[in-house]
């Protein structure tokens, strides 16, 4: 590279290497991209379906019968056209590999099988809070001597290879946001109803899940937040130029009661942070609400990823 005129692209697994080794190992002179599963962009293109054309009836259709079926499959290319069982059996291997080469076999993992128990109550628990403590007592009710500092790494481990991420309480105080609970989110919702147990998971965790990702792909800045009053509201995205986004995500605002309480957290989270609008991803719903905080609008969740602020952030 410093005698030549050419570029390198060097690609493959975090099994292998991570991005960040690979650019220690270059010296510096690498930039990286991170891939992600298929977005409900990108599954679109992949059904030759242009998100890109004016919303007609007939377009409208279209999209909502993509996300159905992204909702359905996931972002996964491999089982992208695949039959539910043949794609729950795809899902599960994945799974597998994932455990036993990027983490297992990576890290030389003495005690296996508490990794994998613990991979399978986070994943039992998308879109939950978890402390350290309450993982590490799960741990040993199952008999494994695995302490808070190895459960640490095993979170962290799951990171690096991309398959599950951690949310913490946006707060200007570090301690504060690394003491309160955090919050677990996986690589694709799909995985998670092809791996999870299907007692804990609801259809509400796997919106939430969806739209993580969806903000994972522009920022790896993301956190949940706690009002003043104990109100929580899903997601702050911290874009790269700062800029702050405010998103709760409400499977259906059907009801007056959950109504009020999703627009009111939202609201008093939009004034104590001096945003003037904020978002609130739903299934169905297509709103503007117009509140004494600011503007609320209130998108299905296939509008929403087509969202046009999504990009790829650098690793």
């Amino acid at each position: 590279m410093r005698t030549e005129k050419c570029q390198v692209y060097l690609t493959g697994s975090s099994a292998q290497m991570l991005s960040r080794e690979i650019a220690t190992q270059m010296r510096g002179r690498a930039l990286a991209w991170e891939l992600f599963p298929f977005s409900f962009r990108e599954f679109l293109d992949g059904r030759g379906v242009d998100a890109n054309k004016p919303i007609s009836s007939k377009q409208r259709s279209n999209l909502e019968k993509g996300f159905e079926d992204y909702w359905e499959a996931g972002g996964f290319p491999e089982v992208a056209a695949v039959e539910r069982s043949l794609r729950i059996i795809i899902h599960q291997e994945c799974f597998q590999a994932i455990l036993f080469r990027d983490l297992v076999e990576r890290h030389d993992v003495s005690h296996p099988r508490a990794v994998v128990d613990l991979a399978h109550w986070l994943v039992d628990n998308t879109a939950s809070l978890y402390s350290i403590n309450r993982l590490t007592g799960f741990l040993k009710s199952l008999g494994h001597k695995a302490p808070k500092d190895a459960v640490s790494k095993y979170l962290n481990w799951f990171e690096d290879a991309y398959f599950l991420f951690t949310v913490r309480l946006y707060d200007a105080s570090q301690a504060r946001a690394n003491t309160n609970p955090k919050k677990v989110y996986c690589v694709d919702h799909a995985l998670v109803t092809s791996v999870a147990s299907g007692i804990l998971v609801n259809s509400g965790q796997l919106l939430e899940n969806l739209v993580f990702i969806h903000l994972r792909r522009s920022t790896p800045a993301i956190h949940y937040y706690r009002t003043r009053s104990g109100r929580e509201v899903d997601f702050v995205s911290v874009g790269p130029d700062r800029t702050r986004r405010l998103v709760q995500v409400c499977e259906s605002m059907a009801s007056a009661d959950t109504r009020w309480r999703e627009i009111s957290a939202l609201g008093e989270a939009m004034t104590e942070l001096g945003l003037a609008d904020g978002t609130i991803v739903t299934r169905y719903e297509d709103e503007v609400v117009e509140t004494d905080a600011g503007k609320i609008t209130m998108l299905p969740a296939w509008r929403f990823l087509l969202d046009k602020d999504e990009g790829t952030a650098g690793g």
